[in-house]
């Protein structure tokens, strides 16, 4: 069924819009897919905030048209699905990890920060780590000279305490000690000398 002209502007301002606001878009070719596997392909990326779109390439290549994911309508050929993503990452992992588990999904490229991506750069860029992962490492890598410095102070405070410990228990235990020693050594040389007389 095709669509009138109010329905075809309507597409295509709702897909500049789209493209407006998002900072990745990822083509796809779903050829063969199952209707199965295209609502699971969709279900995941609506979890993720990334909306995917099966458009007219001829629709699409208008859409984008002006924005910086015009550098990709060349690319815009056969049946494609389009993922747009604000969040730079997402629209790539989306399809890069389907694609893993579906082969019937094959990616064929895409544009962020106003690059074409080929299809190696589309997987690189689903491989680079959440915004809130690289977040928590860069707080570990922060927190990490602070938590060493915490430690050294700690075992220094500690060994200084043990050190002020020792010198008071060698006080305690040497008078104790001295008096023994004292008593029994004289005591023990008389006997010694007796049996050599």
């Amino acid at each position: 069924m095709s669509l009138n002209r109010s329905e075809k502007e309507a597409v295509v301002s709702e897909v500049t819009d789209l493209a407006k606001e998002a900072e990745t878009l990822v083509l796809a070719e779903y050829r063969g897919i199952t209707v199965a596997d295209m609502i699971k392909l969709r279900s995941s990326a609506r979890s993720q905030g990334v909306t995917l779109s099966v458009l007219k390439n001829t629709l699409a290549r208008r859409a984008v048209s002006g924005s910086t994911f015009e550098i990709v309508a060349d690319q815009m050929t056969g049946p494609l699905i389009y993922g747009f993503s604000v969040d730079a990452i997402a629209a790539a992992r989306v399809v890069a990890d389907f694609s893993k588990t579906n082969d019937k999904l094959v990616i064929r490229g895409g544009a962020t920060a106003g690059k074409a991506l080929d299809v190696a750069g589309v997987k690189l860029l689903a491989s680079v780590p959440s915004k809130d992962v690289l977040l928590a490492q860069l707080c570990g890598l922060l927190m990490s000279p602070i938590s060493r410095a915490a430690v050294v102070l700690g075992a220094l405070a500690a060994q200084k305490a043990g050190s002020e410990k020792a010198p008071e228990a060698a006080a305690e235990t040497a008078p104790e000690a001295s008096p023994k020693a004292t008593e029994s050594t004289p005591e023990a040389a008389p006997e010694a000398a007796a049996p050599a007389a």
